[in-house]
C-alpha cells in the first residue's frame, strides 16, 4: 500500500515538473530522498536522562529508534568533551518519510501557534530545506503530561534536486506549506 504523501509525488508532481522544468524522462524529476530529524541537547553534558526522554519522544514521533549523537570535539565553554553524547537523531526514509511528511504538514503545522506557512528561503542552495520546531508538543504522539521540558528540534527535508528552484517547486507540489515571498516579508 502507498500513502497518501507518495501517490501524490507519483500522479500529480512529477508530471507538473517535468512540465514546467521541460524533462523528458520522469527519472530526472527530483524527489524527496530523505528527512531528519535532530534534537540537540547541550544541557545533556551535565543531565543524561534528558538525552533518554529525548530519544524516547523521538522515536514516539517518527516510529523509528533514535540515534544517539556525540559530540564531534571538545568545547570548554559549554564544558563539552569530545565523544560525549549531546543529542539524538533519526532518519527516514521510503514508506515512513512519505507517512511523517504528510502527518507534518496535515496535522503537526496547523497546530503551530499563528502559523502562517514555512519561511520559503530556508533552502540550502541545494535544494534541500531545513525547518526549526521549538516545542515538541505540537506533535499529537506526545502526551504533554509526562513532558519535563520542552525540546525544539530541526527537520531536514532532502532532496535530490540540482537546486533551490526545483527544491521549492517540488516541495510546493507535495504540499508542504511555503509561504510565498510577499507574505515573508509582513512577518
Amino acid at each position: 500500500m502507498m500513502s497518501r504523501m507518495q501517490e501524490r509525488y507519483r500522479k500529480e508532481a512529477v508530471p507538473a515538473l517535468m512540465k514546467r522544468f521541460g524533462w523528458t524522462n520522469p527519472m530526472a524529476v527530483p524527489k524527496l530522498q530523505k528527512i531528519t530529524l535532530n534534537i540537540g541537547l547541550g544541557e545533556a553534558s551535565q543531565n543524561v536522562k534528558l538525552l533518554d526522554t529525548a530519544a524516547v519522544e523521538l522515536g514516539q514521533i517518527t516510529g523509528q529508534r533514535a540515534m544517539q549523537t556525540r559530540a564531534k570535539k571538545s568545547i570548554a565553554n559549554f564544558k563539552i568533551r569530545k565523544g560525549m553524547p549531546i543529542g539524538c537523531a533519526v532518519t527516514l526514509r521510503g514508506e515512513r518519510m512519505y507517512e511523517f511528511l504528510d502527518r507534518l504538514c496535515n496535522v503537526v503545522l496547523p497546530r503551530v501557534r499563528d502559523f502562517k506557512g514555512l519561511p520559503s528561503n530556508a533552502f540550502d542552495g541545494r535544494g534541500n530545506y531545513t525547518l526549526g520546531l521549538k516545542d515538541q508538543l505540537v506533535f499529537p504522539e506526545i502526551d504533554y503530561t509526562r513532558v519535563d521540558k520542552i525540546k525544539g528540534m530541526n527537520i531536514t527535508l532532502t532532496t535530490t534536486a540540482k537546486n533551490d528552484e526545483e527544491g521549492r517547486e517540488l516541495l510546493k507540489l507535495l504540499g508542504v506549506p511555503l509561504r510565498t515571498a510577499s507574505v515573508a516579508k509582513e512577518g
